[in-house]
């Protein structure tokens, strides 16, 4: 069994000065990627209006499908043209870890 997590680092529009502003931005996106089959959820930079974490975490018996679902996590959120994508953190876990 593999498990793998990515938190991706995200730029907010300038007008994200609220917190229910934010929210409008994350919330979409933290839907789209859990429609690829991942748990995914908002986990830093919750006080920052400009900008915001998301974590997503998938398990497969692959290391392979795992890099190939978190490859098309990084590009979903990629393409969302309404954010800037600064950084992507991955981990992958095998079962000797």
């Amino acid at each position: 069994m593999y498990t793998g997590t990515a938190v991706f680092d995200l730029l907010l529009p300038g007008d994200s000065r609220s917190l229910k502003a934010k929210r409008s931005y994350v919330r979409p996106i933290v839907a789209a990627l859990r429609r690829v089959e991942v748990s995914a959820a908002e986990m830093g930079a919750l006080a920052l209006h400009g900008r915001a974490e998301i974590g997503v975490a998938v398990v497969s018996a692959t290391a392979a499908h795992v890099r190939e679902v978190l490859d098309s996590c990084e590009r979903l959120v990629a393409a969302r043209p309404e954010v800037e994508l600064l950084s992507v953190r991955r981990r992958l876990y095998g079962a000797d870890d």
